[in-house]
């Protein structure tokens, strides 16, 4: 008996939002439109020489704030406050705690992009919702103005200061990196001190405006097919050029495998299709089409982005709660849809499939002061066997130091990190003809220092987690045909599509040893 991991998902609706007209909440005159208290940009190197580079706070925003929540305000805290809090719930920050009770309590029902972050000192409590995205050595991050009550919350799609601080934060994020997501160190640094003066045109005091800079191209005034969009102030001008049209499509597989009968190996498939569409002049209307193979599962748990403009009801009826009947559709699923300015996430989606892409087994026993280990990996053969990338990491907690490592491969390279307790096993971009890869070998422990600690990976508690790309690859079939992407245009655009296969907590426990297992369903 197989069973499948359903993946819990929030849709966060970043798209262009138009202005409400103005309310008056609890006294205080208000438009529709989103405010920002503060903004923080903070530059990183994967974890590492964390710093601040630029921040702005706006009284006027934080009045309002003040007068909105009452009793229950809560000031920001100084920077140093916010970054550690802040790196703390992104997982970043430097503290050797693996658990930090606010953050991994299994109470805590964490909202991405939406985080919580407690504030200390004298005025304690919880600042929400805080947006962060993070891309190459930034992260960027804001906290909106919401006029909500602290308990119970609103659901984040209904809050409209979510979607326009995304927004906010991702034409930011194209100002200060280019395209590829990347920037030398000059020119972040030239934008950064731009930065001043280009939010007092595009935020002034913290309410981000949709209308286009002076001087720069404005939307053209008749309507068109996707209706009469304004560009916003943080993009510089509309596209110029060939009309481009880009579909990608990502499928995440995570797994838990135990090698062991008396547990149940779990898997789960997670897709997404996001697209961005680069016209000049008013966007078009747009339909993505996507198809299965003729033996292929349906899809199932599908969620549309509320630009698709019309849908078939049964495309979102499979759900995989139910017990799956053989009768639910399965395509081609058509997507029309008028997009909005800024890539978006067309639709995502869930798929069972018979088995994982890489199966293994893991092996660990203790002989005296050693370590015997023995990892088999097989490669199944509706996988293509051509990788990006293709690692498995085998950590070893609460033990001394590594000393002597004895330890075979049969394809691929061994790479051995004694301070962190880590052997790395790169196994390249394909596996041998034979599809099975295997390593041996025994491991003491009897380093100067203490290796790393982990309250879970407790004596033969222990995994191998791999980690992989497959490009041009689905696992469940899905795909996006160039010739099926239609874009009601006089221009004719360049159709881009793509297709890959990523690992996510791809784990593989010693058969062994005692491994964490559990009932409930996992959450993405």
């Amino acid at each position: 008996m197989k069973v499948r991991m359903r993946s819990g998902r929030l849709t966060a609706v970043c798209g262009h939002m138009t202005r409400k007209k103005q309310e008056v909440v609890r006294g205080v005159c208000i438009t529709g439109q989103m405010s920002v208290r503060a903004l923080w940009i903070i530059s990183h190197d994967k974890g590492e020489n964390v710093s601040i580079r630029f921040s702005r706070r706006f009284a006027t925003v934080e009045h309002r704030a003040k007068r909105l929540a009452g009793s229950s305000y809560v000031a920001v805290p100084d920077e140093s406050t916010v970054l550690h809090l802040l790196l703390t719930e992104l997982g970043l920050s430097h503290s050797h705690k693996s658990y930090v009770a606010v953050r991994d309590d299994c109470l805590n029902c964490p909202r991405s992009p939406a985080l919580e972050l407690h504030a200390d000192g004298p005025d304690k409590g919880v600042l929400w919702p805080v947006l962060a995205i993070s891309q190459g050595p930034l992260i960027l991050a804001c906290l909106p103005l919401v006029d909500a009550p602290p308990e119970p919350r609103p659901p984040l799609s209904s809050l409209l200061s979510v979607s326009q601080g995304l927004t906010l934060l991702s034409g930011l994020q194209a100002f200060l990196l280019s395209s590829g997501g990347k920037a030398d160190v000059e020119g972040l640094a030239s934008r950064l001190a731009m930065l001043p003066s280009v939010l007092s045109q595009i935020c002034p005091l913290g309410t981000p405006l949709d209308v286009p800079l002076l001087g720069s191209p404005a939307s053209p005034t008749v309507p068109g097919p996707a209706g009469n969009q304004k560009q916003p102030a943080w993009k510089t001008g509309l596209h110029r050029g060939r009309a481009v049209v880009n579909v990608a499509l990502v499928e995440t597989v995570r797994s838990m495998q135990y090698g062991n009968r008396g547990r149940q190996d779990m898997w789960d498939v997670y897709g997404t299709v996001t697209c961005k569409c680069e016209v000049e002049g008013v966007l078009p209307n747009v339909t993505v089409t996507l198809t299965l193979p003729p033996n292929g599962s349906p899809l199932q748990d599908i969620l549309v982005h509320p630009c698709v403009t019309s849908l078939d009801s049964s495309i979102l009826t499979a759900s995989s709660v139910d017990n799956y009947d053989g009768s639910a559709f399965s395509g081609p699923y058509k997507f029309p849809f008028s997009p909005p300015l800024e890539p978006f996430r067309l639709c995502s989606y869930t798929s069972q499939v018979p088995v994982p892409p890489i199966l293994g087994l893991y092996q660990l026993k203790e002989e005296e002061n050693q370590l015997r280990v023995s990892v088999t990996l097989k490669l199944h053969e509706s996988v293509k066997n051509s990788f990006e990338y293709c690692e498995a990491h085998l950590p070893f907690f609460n033990r001394d130091q590594m000393g002597v490592v004895d330890v075979k491969v049969s394809s691929g390279q061994l790479d051995i990190s004694k301070e962190k307790n880590l052997l790395v096993w790169g196994l390249g971009q394909k596996f041998p003809k034979s599809r099975e890869v295997t390593l041996e070998g025994k491991i003491s422990f009897s380093g100067p220092t203490p290796g790393p600690n982990d309250p879970l990976c407790i004596g033969l508690t222990a995994y191998v987690k791999l980690y992989f790309k497959v490009p041009d690859m689905t696992l469940s079939g899905c795909c996006v045909d160039q010739h099926s992407v239609q874009v009601y245009s006089s221009a004719k655009p360049r159709i881009a599509t793509s297709r890959e296969l990523l690992s996510k907590e791809y784990f593989l426990w010693n058969s062994t040893g005692t491994a964490p297992v559990s009932s409930g369903q996992m959450m993405l």
